[in-house]
Parts: C-alpha cells; sequence; structure tokens
C-alpha cells in the first residue's frame, strides 16, 4: 500500500488512542510519520517502533501543542528529519466530563487552550512547510459537538470550535491548496475511554444503542477514514466534517 508514499506527516497526540492508530497507518501507506506526544514519550516511541518494524520511518518529538515554543520546535525537529510537511493531523485533544457547579476555571482553560489553540498554533506554524503544491489538514473533532451529551460543557464547546476553524481554514488556506477537513469520532475503544470506565459501563451501552453499526469504534476505524483525507484520493474535499461514528445519532 503506498497511497501516501513520498508524503511527510505530522500527527499530534500520536502515542495512544486515535492519534496512535493514524500515525500507524500512515506510516503503512508510505508517509514518514512525525509521531508527537505530550508526556508519554514510552508510548510514542512503541508507536515509531511499530512504524518502523513495518517498513516505514518516524521519530517521535516531544510537545505541547498549546506553547508556541513547543510547536515551532515540533516542526523544526519536521524539517530536519524529512525536509517538509505535506500532512498536519490535529488529534492532541484532552477531556473530563464534570458537572456544571464543578466547572472550574482551570479546566476550561487546560482544554481550551489544547483543544482550540493548540489546533490553531499548529495549523499557523505549518504553514511555513507545507511545499508550494498544498497538502492537507485534518482536525479530530468529535460527535459531542453535534450530539453533546451532559456534563460535557467544556469538552463539547471546544469540539464546536474546531469544527468551525475548520470552516474558516478551509476558506482561508484553499488559495495555498491547503485542504482542511473534519473528522469526528462517535465512542472509541482507547486508552481513555478505558480509564474513564466507559468500557462495561452504562454509558457504552447507550452509545451503542444509538450506533446502527452496532459496536464502539476502533482506532483503526478512524485511521482509514484519516487516511482517505490524507491522500490524493479526497483532492476535491475541503471544509468538510466526516462523523466517523457507525452512524451515532
Amino acid at each position: 500500500m503506498s497511497k501516501l508514499k513520498g508524503k511527510v506527516a505530522v500527527v499530534t497526540g500520536a502515542s495512544k488512542g486515535i492519534g496512535a492508530g493514524i500515525a500507524k497507518s500512515f506510516g503503512l501507506e508510505g508517509a514518514s510519520v512525525v509521531v508527537n506526544y505530550s508526556s508519554s514519550k514510552e508510548g510514542a516511541e512503541k508507536v515509531v517502533a511499530e512504524i518502523e518494524k513495518n517498513g516505514g520511518k518516524a521519530i517521535a518529538v516531544q510537545g505541547d501543542m498549546s506553547k508556541i515554543a513547543d510547536v515551532k520546535r515540533l516542526f523544526a525537529e519536521t524539517k530536519k528529519n524529512f525536509g517538509k510537511v505535506d500532512i498536519l493531523v490535529n488529534n492532541a485533544g484532552v477531556f473530563k466530563f464534570a458537572a456544571l457547579e464543578e466547572v472550574t476555571e482551570e479546566e476550561f482553560h487546560r482544554q481550551t487552550n489544547t483543544n482550540v489553540l493548540g489546533p490553531i498554533l499548529a495549523t499557523q506554524e505549518s504553514l511555513n512547510y507545507f511545499p508550494s503544491d498544498g497538502g492537507s489538514v485534518i482536525n479530530i473533532s468529535s460527535i459531542a459537538s453535534e450530539f453533546p451529551p451532559p456534563q460535557s460543557v467544556v469538552y463539547a464547546s471546544t469540539k464546536g470550535a474546531l469544527d468551525t476553524i475548520s470552516k474558516v481554514l478551509a476558506m482561508e488556506l484553499s488559495p495555498k491548496k491547503i485542504r482542511v477537513n473534519t473528522i469526528a469520532p462517535g465512542g472509541v475503544e482507547t486508552e481513555g475511554a478505558h480509564s474513564l470506565g466507559l468500557i462495561g459501563s452504562e454509558f457504552e451501552k447507550e452509545i451503542i444503542s444509538k450506533t446502527p453499526l452496532g459496536r464502539l469504534g476502533q482506532p483503526d476505524d478512524i485511521a482509514k477514514v484519516a487516511v482517505f483525507l490524507a491522500s490524493d484520493d479526497s483532492f476535491w474535499l475541503t471544509g468538510e466534517r466526516i462523523g466517523a461514528s457507525g452512524g451515532y445519532k
């Protein structure tokens, strides 16, 4: 498989979960992959090792995407190792569900800085590295922006903001031939889902009951959509939001 042969991809928050699945799929499709992580160096190195084991090229680069110095270093390391950027996946995100009475200023800024400011900063910096023939930016949103559950006032609002960011930048960056699209996953079985206690819970049963395809998603389900959006197969798509949710309504 070589849909992304010769391409260079930066995937933020790629040490686990959806980001790791996307990074590994990009590697299988021939891309050189920059695996960004915030704190899980071990997880990122594991993703890199798997990509290399399958014949691909990858490096791990630490960086907090809400801090411009870290963002600049991420792209500088990308250019140093691979020369350019063709694909940016803004996947890094944080979440915490809490009742309105429990929302704090600190938690609001924690989620907003990573989930909203982070993609803006990363996309802004990537403009210095995309080639003249453009490229693809993929923002990872959530069905929570369209179907927000209770106790998600901060998280759902950050994903709603990201949806809007994608629409704005799709128009703004089109003269540079940079496409901007969004993937909105539904319930996905990740390390985060397990740590939250979602797996085996009543909430998981509720999600599955509203999902026509009858199960939680897996990171690979989302990764396949990301490969499509990163490849030339989607050259006529920009400003789109794809709900990768098994039909969740």
